[in-house]
């Protein structure tokens, strides 16, 4: 399940949040959103707790779509420490998808420490 952020719980969800964020600005209406939505719940499946993945309907939060400057949904914003690091949009569906969430995993292992306990092993973020 994903996490559904408004500009109400934005700040603490995501800006604040202490390890890096996924962000999904979708619509109802928006069709491609539907159908990647499987592949973020994958993809937040296989990172456990190394990316947070959130939800946001940008009709509902015009604000944030605002501050974001989106110009086509769905968009992702890979967030970190307050900072967009990814901005992914344009894509034409789920291999598109695929290939831009790989890039994403890809940065963030090389990211991590060489060493990890036996807790913190299973946690790689590995994509199919």
């Amino acid at each position: 399940m994903v996490l559904s952020v408004s500009e109400r719980t934005f700040t603490q969800e995501v800006l604040e949040s202490p390890i890096p964020v996924l962000v999904n600005f979708e619509a109802p209406w928006c069709g491609l959103c539907r159908i990647i939505h499987p592949l973020l719940l994958q993809f937040q499946a296989e990172c456990g707790e190394q990316i947070k993945l959130v939800g946001i309907n940008a009709d509902d939060n015009f604000k944030l779509s605002n501050t974001y400057r989106l110009k086509s949904l769905p968009t992702l914003l890979l967030i970190e420490n307050g900072m967009v690091r990814h901005r992914l949009e344009g894509f034409r569906g789920r291999d598109d998808l695929r290939l831009a969430l790989e890039e994403i995993k890809l940065t963030y292992s090389h990211r991590l420490p060489t060493y990890h306990s036996p807790k913190t092993a299973d946690l790689e973020c590995h994509l199919a």
